[in-house]
């Protein structure tokens, strides 16, 4: 069987033309759209790779971070206490040169690029982004000839203190621990069509997180026991699942597709597979955070200062949901209504290749959402372009929670997940969200 790959785009080339116009009739640097444009570039990788959705949350996190740190060496003030301050990281000496330099903007860009070049599989897609930036920043005057390389090489530093953190937190032990293997008996998670992929991250629980310091506080309440008898709570949600896609309009259909975020998805054609790639969730709400920046007119340091807030805020919650992913091995409803009910049957959108319980989006939205809400403000309105690059239309939302809500319930249109799954999924990341973002109140 051949692999092949393919981008669901719409007006790509113009779309790519734009982001390298950033600068273009105008003497002020829109630095929010800049921010958001230019780390693009770290999705785009990302999808090239196809990216499970833990390890895309994993280089957000460290990309953003980098970012952040750069305008920190600089003397920066923001609006809220030391992402750092309640960390594991708090206490970590970093050692970063504090002479000042011309663009903290240009470095923390080109920082990022460079963890995303060290810690991507094909982050060397990314050299000639970086060649690119720095043209666009001289032909902009953003940075003198004169003071390039001292902004080259503070990036340089940070990336590479940045690297240093990243391979301690026990990604590049994962392959040496023991293989997952699907349980035997019913109730358990087996390998779901079309590409019966096996199981993704399945010891991500081993993962450090930046903010979590026990993972069983953040564990969600008892799922319902598989129990195919009528009128148990299991069998009731399996009826519910199989109903509500039988009877979804065109409005849940759109939102079931919006919210999708994907990597793994695949197409068949005859013998051949086509993988179609798509945003990751992580991706999804990297998105949205740039969106609100340039909306906010946030200053560089502030733009920088959420994005390595909701992208450490991602890696956390993806950790804690991954845990109760392979701690409860929870089957999923495509393979119970194909076994039980209705061969035939399929989802409008594709079964991800891990467990069912609890339900991935729901708790990184939820997440993302309290801290996005606790920085904007409640009922911050806004338009969700993410998914534009992937051929969907733009949607409007009233607030974060609201737009938490819509991608929890997504999962039900979608016949993706169990209510039990998305419902204590919303609980598990509002925990989260509330806990990152209390600590941030704190005086240190």
């Amino acid at each position: 069987m051949r692999l092949l790959t393919k981008h669901i785009l719409i007006n790509c080339f113009v779309f790519l033309w734009a982001l390298g116009n950033t600068f273009a009739g105008s003497k002020e640097t829109d630095w929010p759209k800049t921010y958001a444009e230019e780390y693009f570039h770290i999705t785009e990788v990302m999808v090239t790779d196809v990216a499970s959705p833990p390890v895309a949350a994993r280089i957000y996190a460290y990309t953003s971070l980098a970012a952040y740190l750069v305008s920190k060496s600089q003397g920066a003030q923001f609006q809220h206490q030391s992402l750092l301050a309640h960390t594991y990281l708090s206490d970590h000496t970093w050692n970063i040169s504090t002479d000042k330099i011309q663009s903290p903007e240009f470095a923390a860009i080109l920082a990022f690029m460079k963890v995303g070049k060290a810690i991507m599989p094909s982050g060397y897609l990314l050299e000639g982004k970086q060649q690119d930036w720095i043209d666009k920043a001289m032909k902009a005057k953003i940075v003198s000839k004169k003071n390039l390389q001292s902004h080259i090489d503070l990036a340089t530093e940070i990336a590479e203190k940045v690297m240093e953190v990243a391979k301690k937190d026990g990604y590049l032990q994962l392959s040496t621990l023991t293989r997952y293997t699907p349980k035997k008996g019913e109730g358990y998670w087996y390998p779901t069509p079309p590409a019966y992929i096996a199981a993704i991250e399945p010891e991500w629980k081993t993962i450090r997180p930046f903010f979590i310091q026990d993972l069983e506080k953040f564990k969600p309440a008892p799922m319902a026991p598989f129990d195919m008898s009528e009128g148990s709570s299991f069998h009731k949600q399996l009826m519910e699942v199989y109903n509500t896609t039988n009877e979804l309009d065109e409005e849940k259909i759109l939102i079931a597709n919006f919210w999708d975020c994907n990597p793994f998805k695949v197409e068949f054609s005859g013998h051949m597979a086509i993988g179609v790639k798509k945003i990751s969730p992580g991706g999804h709400w990297m998105g949205i955070t740039g969106i609100a920046a340039q909306k906010a007119d946030l200053s560089f340091e502030e733009t920088a200062y959420i994005h390595a807030l909701v992208g450490m805020t991602l890696h956390d919650a993806f950790i804690s949901c991954w845990k109760a992913k392979y701690d409860t091995d929870r089957i999923r409803p495509e393979t119970v209504i194909n076994q039980k009910m209705d061969q035939r049957w399929r989802p409008i959108l594709q079964t991800p290749p891990f467990p069912e319980y609890t339900s991935g989006h729901s708790v990184i939205s939820r997440a993302s959402a309290v801290v996005l809400t606790g920085y904007f403000g409640d009922n911050f309105e806004f338009i969700d372009s993410s998914e534009t690059y992937f051929g969907l239309p733009e949607r409007p939302f009233k607030s974060f929670l609201l737009a938490s809500e819509e991608a929890a319930i997504s999962r039900l249109y979608g016949g993706i997940h169990f209510r039990d799954a998305i419902e204590e999924g919303v609980k598990q990341g509002e925990k989260i969200g509330d806990m990152i973002w209390s600590n941030l109140q704190q005086k240190q």
